[in-house]
């Protein structure tokens, strides 16, 4: 079995420790611990590992947020893997920081990397998991926020939820979106669950 795990961000050091960037910054961690290295590709930065007995493609756009569905429909194809095979991990301003919600499919919520994916892949219906990155920000400065850096405060939980997603990917891959759901959503990792 063969999954396209996809990290969204923003490519640059600018961007690098911004809430925008927690896609990035999951993938990062899930190489780490697997020894695996990113390399530059076609439309991103790409590396892959296995894990019992499945292989795992981790995919950074290298598009900017807008056009990340260029990147995942490119090695979508290329790859040969189904929709329901892809994983896309994403900032959620919907949740608080240190929540992390899976979802099998699902609205774009606003999300401009998201749109971007519905649109190249025509159709809304692939994984995704949502880490949240709160959203204490005064009106009309979403941007900024999204954009901005975490706090120190935000720092001490964003290890945590790093790590939570790492494992929340691994199971993905070896026990399907539905069990995973079950077993991640119900811990209420972050926040109550959600209905």
């Amino acid at each position: 079995m063969k999954y396209l795990i996809v990290g969204l961000g923003n490519i640059g050091a600018e961007y690098a420790e911004t809430r925008h960037n927690i896609g990035f910054k999951v993938l990062d961690a899930f190489a780490e611990a697997s020894n695996a290295v990113f390399v530059p590709e076609r439309y991103g930065a790409m590396a892959e590992t296995r894990y019992k007995g499945r292989t795992f493609l981790l995919l950074k756009p290298s598009t900017y947020m807008n056009l990340s569905g260029k990147a995942v429909s490119y090695w979508q194809k290329r790859e040969r893997i189904e929709t329901t095979d892809i994983l896309v991990v994403v900032d959620d301003l919907a949740l608080p920081v240190g929540a992390l919600r899976l979802r099998a499919r699902g609205s774009d919520g606003g999300h401009n990397g998201l749109k971007s994916i519905n649109e190249c892949l025509g159709t809304p219906d692939y994984p995704r998991l949502r880490c949240g990155i709160g959203n204490s920000f005064a009106q009309g400065h979403q941007v900024d926020y999204v954009l901005g850096a975490w706090s120190d405060e935000e720092k001490t939980t964003l290890k945590a939820q790093i790590e939570s997603a790492v494992e929340i990917i691994r199971s993905f891959g070896t026990q399907g979106v539905e069990r995973t759901m079950n077993l991640y959503n119900k811990k209420g990792i972050g926040s109550k669950n959600e209905p």
